[in-house]
């Protein structure tokens, strides 16, 4: 496949996921002690070769991993929209790839992997709740949530407003069910809008106990936020993060947030350790912040065995 195929089928598989909803480890002298893997970062090894691709994961050190839907009980809506997206990506696979919950599970634990963490639909979360609570406890997760929210649905800071509510609901459900929500931004909401950054406004009008937040530290740094300092701000609200690294620090050219504005930045992303972001530094403020989870994911990535590997090395010895 040429380079610049690839990017633009990367960029729109992110995209995918963000559409979809397609999201506990402790500090240690010698690096983290338990790093995950976002699934997302090679869903066309896992779908041709489940079992083996675990068992990869398993041997380079990985014990956590993050999986993204649609998923079986997932809405309606959700299934149709990857439906029409997956031919352009390459693949089919997401959720539990053929299995059931259940069957899943056991392949992870067979590979020594815990699922603690899942991307879902906001859809699904209004309106499947009991069944993802189901699948939640089936997988022993920790907690799970949205991807993005829609962008029909942030036009405006009123809206971001609306979203907070929605958030709050969602969460307390969650709580019912036994699991934590998340919400995971991309790199919008970062800009000012009329006076006031959009990201803010959900987290200042959330309920500490029943939203918390996963930070992907590259869209962070595209929208122009410094990760560490939010994590400072913020702190007990992030309990997850996605780790990627960016080869020269760069921001989006207008407010994060369109699909064009990503694709321009994703010949920019890299292993982590081997790009230009203060990687130790944000990884110190997430520990200290109260992060548990940290997900390497990069987006389809062109070659998993060798950039999955170099990112979990770098990390073992941050």
């Amino acid at each position: 496949m040429k380079r610049r195929e690839f990017i633009q089928n990367t960029a729109l598989a992110s995209s995918a996921t963000m559409l979809l909803g397609l999201g506990a480890c402790s500090p240690s002298k010698k690096g983290l002690d338990s790093i995950g893997i976002q699934l997302f970062s090679l869903p066309k090894m896992l779908e041709n070769d489940l079992p083996g691709t675990l068992n990869m994961l398993s041997q380079m050190g990985y014990k956590e991993i993050e999986i993204y839907g649609p998923y079986p009980f997932s809405s309606v809506a959700a299934h149709e929209r990857w439906k029409a997206v997956t031919p352009s990506l390459g693949f089919t696979g997401s959720g539990f790839y053929g299995h059931s919950a259940k069957e899943f599970q056991g392949l992870l634990q067979d590979n020594g992997l815990k699922a603690t963490s899942g991307h879902i639909d906001l859809v699904s979360l209004q309106t499947k709740m009991p069944e993802v609570g189901e699948a939640v406890r089936t997988l022993g997760l920790d907690c799970m949530g949205i991807s993005a929210i829609p962008g029909e649905l942030r036009t405006s800071l009123d809206d971001y407003k609306r979203m907070a509510d929605t958030l709050n609901a969602i969460g307390e459900n969650a709580k019912n069910e036994g699991f934590r929500f998340i919400y995971h931004n991309h790199g919008y909401g970062l800009h000012e809008m009329d006076g006031q950054i959009p990201l803010n406004i959900i987290l200042d009008n959330t309920d500490p106990e029943l939203v918390f937040f996963e930070m992907d530290i590259y869209w962070t740094t595209a929208g122009g936020a410094d990760p560490a300092e939010y994590l400072q701000k913020y702190k007990d609200r992030y309990i997850a993060m996605h780790l990627k690294d960016m080869k020269e620090i760069t921001t989006f050219k207008g407010d994060g947030g369109t699909a064009d504005q990503w694709i321009e930045l994703f010949p920019l992303m890299t292993s982590v350790g081997k790009g230009a972001m203060d990687i130790p530094a944000i990884v110190d403020a997430a520990q200290k912040s109260g992060v548990k989870h940290f997900f390497v994911e990069q987006d389809v990535v062109e070659n998993p065995r060798v950039a999955l590997k170099e990112s979990i090395d770098y990390l073992k010895s941050v």
